[in-house]
């Protein structure tokens, strides 16, 4: 493998590298022999390409399911904690199946995570199941994400450039029938989509690899491959299977992330969200419940640039009360399943 001859680490990812990683996140399961087309490239290039920064650890895509197609609610979890036993409250935050992006924050005494409950009035129990009993943490403030203004299938890849307009066109799969990101127009009032015990496990397979093959995702299911690839295709057309790309934000050359909590005022919240989601230093963005109602994930180049973006293009948010921010100082958890094996890449996004 290329390497920058930093103790061998990988070398940053190229233009042809950002281009696929720009392909996968605009449809994660489009054959190679498309990409390749599109990218004006083999498609024995862009399988090697795959294989070579999936097998490293460089990036992989998860096949993810939308909280609010299945009636769940998301909230951004604060836990404020002694620094001897943050790290192992953020590994018990990760273990549970209902939570991702669990991270350490600030001088390692704050742990932030997304969890999921089924409404917003199991949002205690949800608190207490996942926090271990240890009087290390001092306090917990949990923030309902109320609205999004940028995430889910929406990523920093996507502001990037890395492909034309019409080479995206050609790889995007028809749209939602329900569309539910902040960029479209709201959900019909429906009824949640219930996942049986099939599609479960369908989605557990989808998280570890979102491009495994049919076959395998046959056997985790039950299903025949056929059946698998009707219900890939209905769950997206319903708005609640989407894919997403996790990549190394190091090779991406980004050496910054920090969590953006701002207080704007009610009037000015919608346009300053949407004003703040166009940013493309802007990963996620969401309106929440509390104090601070605008969150954003915001990735930067290094401090240098982090302190540029804050006073001008976050100076210049129209209704900006009051500003918090807090980097992210290691990657616990992503969007998909936690596995356990030591200090992990930062990754990208929330």
């Amino acid at each position: 493998m290329k390497t920058d001859g930093s103790a061998g680490r990988p070398a940053p990812f190229d233009d042809l590298d950002r281009r696929l990683i720009h392909a996968l996140q605009t449809d994660g399961r489009a054959p190679f022999s498309r990409i390749a087309e599109v990218l004006g490239v083999s498609d024995q290039t862009v399988a090697r390409r795959y294989a070579r920064h999936r097998g490293s650890g460089g990036l992989r895509v998860l096949g993810l399911a939308e909280p609010r197609a299945l009636g769940e609610v998301e909230w951004l979890v604060r836990v404020q904690c002694a620094p001897d036993a943050a790290v192992s409250v953020a590994e018990a935050l990760a273990r549970r199946p209902d939570t991702s992006w669990v991270s350490l924050m600030s001088g390692g005494t704050e742990i932030a995570a997304v969890c999921r409950s089924g409404s917003s009035e199991h949002s205690d129990a949800l608190l207490l199941q996942k926090l271990p009993r240890t009087p290390r943490v001092v306090g917990v403030a949990a923030h309902c994400l109320l609205h999004e203004f940028y995430g889910g299938p929406q990523s920093m890849i996507s502001k990037s450039g890395a492909l034309t307009d019409e080479e995206a066109a050609r790889l995007s799969p028809p749209p939602p029938r329900s569309p539910l990101r902040g960029d479209l127009p709201p959900r019909a009032p429906a009824e949640p989509v219930v996942l049986s015990d099939a599609d479960r496990r369908l989605f557990e397979a989808l998280g570890r690899d979102g491009r495994a093959p049919l076959a395998d995702l046959a056997a985790a299911t039950g299903w025949s491959p056929t059946t698998v690839r009707r219900r890939l295709e209905a769950l997206r057309a319903d708005g609640v299977l989407y894919y997403d790309v996790d990549y190394d934000l190091r090779l991406f050359g980004y050496g910054v992330m920090v969590a953006l909590w701002l207080s704007v005022a009610p009037a000015e919240l919608a346009a300053t969200g949407a004003a703040l989601a166009a940013h493309p230093e802007v990963a996620f963005a969401g309106a929440t419940t509390g104090p601070h109602n605008l969150f954003a994930s915001v990735l930067c180049r290094d401090t240098g640039a982090l302190y540029s973006y804050l006073t001008t293009r976050v100076a210049a948010l129209p209704g900006v009360r009051t500003m918090e921010s807090a980097p992210r100082i290691r990657h616990v958890k992503g969007p998909g399943p936690y596995f356990a094996v030591g200090p992990a890449a930062p990754r990208s996004r929330r």
